[in-house]
């Protein structure tokens, strides 16, 4: 029996992604056989189509970081699951797929009051979020923030989650996104017209105490500036290294050192890169913790993810072009089977 993929042929732009098609996977002992319902389209996934993100396999191979679905078949030796249970699983790569075998102990099971594709984008953007959040900013209430990217899929997460967390909140998106941002909670700024330094200011009067900054490179500086004193800058995203079409490797690379430089001026501003796939390495328990967390929020209602479109698994390639472009707001899910 065979099944449908989208494989990265080589690195390059969103023409590279290419469906396939391969034998059905068997589990090894300790895996599962995972039928996937639905895998979000990340910036992330942008970076490793480019060949920007270390350690993913060499070309052709799936993208995919996080997916809902539901098991399929039982590895030998796999007592925690039984067949037709629903679960979320952050894969890294491998995602944008019909079918994939995964470590039994990676999957987290869905509530049954949840719907699974709404579980999927709690997965990557929604934990990533809440650890920003929690676990390195560690923010406290009344506590100001600003997000970039607000809009975005981590940036309305961001909103959500701090409005919880009783945050004062800011966010720089593009002017017809600015409804979106305020409904949520923040206070937009159009970053195309308004110099967001002074605008934060004009409107604190001393900056805010975090900023969440997923663009890098000379962007690191301004939101730097924005802080108040004992403010933490937190990096999470490189999005300008792919401003140009020549040279990515070389502002990514420009942007970690602008990173580190930051964090050797003395004025007591934490400084300090996140990566969910990092943390989820240095502590396990914590990804599983709060994306159980987090889901139990998602049954509650007090959380709702921002679906911006539901497209079919072979529409891969536009749902990179439509996030590349910043045609959406929120998340874009692609759909891999009934």
């Amino acid at each position: 029996m065979s099944y449908k993929k989208i494989l990265i042929t080589r690195h390059g732009g969103s023409e590279v992604l290419q469906l396939s098609e391969a034998e059905l996977p068997e589990p090894k002992d300790d895996e599962v056989r995972v039928r996937i319902l639905a895998t979000t389209v990340a910036f992330t996934d942008i970076l490793i189509r480019e060949g920007l993100y270390p350690g993913v396999p060499q070309t052709p191979f799936s993208p995919g970081y996080a997916i809902a679905g539901v098991v399929d078949k039982l590895g030998l030796g796999v007592s925690t699951l039984e067949l037709g249970q629903r679960i979320v699983a952050l894969t890294i790569v491998g995602g944008y797929s019909e079918f994939l075998c995964l470590p039994a102990t990676e999957l987290v099971l869905i509530p049954d009051a949840v719907d699974a594709v709404e579980a999927v984008c709690l997965v990557l953007q929604y934990v990533s979020a809440y650890q920003l959040l929690h676990r390195i900013a560690k923010v406290k209430p009344k506590e100001r923030i600003l997000i970039h990217g607000a809009a975005g899929g981590v940036g309305t997460a961001l909103l959500e989650l701090g409005k919880l967390a009783n945050l004062e909140m800011y966010g720089t998106a593009s002017k017809p996104k600015h409804e979106l941002v305020a409904s949520l909670g923040g206070v937009p700024i159009d970053y195309k017209q308004e110099d967001f330094v002074k605008q934060i200011y004009n409107l604190t009067g001393d900056g805010v105490d975090v900023v969440f900054d997923a663009i890098g490179g000379s962007h690191l500086f301004s939101s730097y500036k924005a802080l108040r004193n004992k403010g933490r800058l937190i990096n999470y995203g490189f999005s300008s290294a792919l401003t140009t079409k020549h040279n990515r490797k070389v502002k990514l690379a420009a942007s970690f050192l602008l990173l580190s430089l930051l964090q050797l001026l003395p004025d007591s501003h934490p400084v300090v890169f996140y990566s969910i796939a990092d943390s989820k390495k240095r502590h396990s328990d914590w990804f599983r913790e709060d994306l159980t967390t987090l889901l139990d929020l998602l049954a509650r209602k007090q959380i709702q993810p921002i679906i911006a479109e539901r497209l079919p698994l072979e529409k891969a390639a536009d749902a990179h072009k439509l996030l590349e472009t910043s045609a959406v707001s929120g998340q874009l899910v692609l759909m891999c089977s009934n």
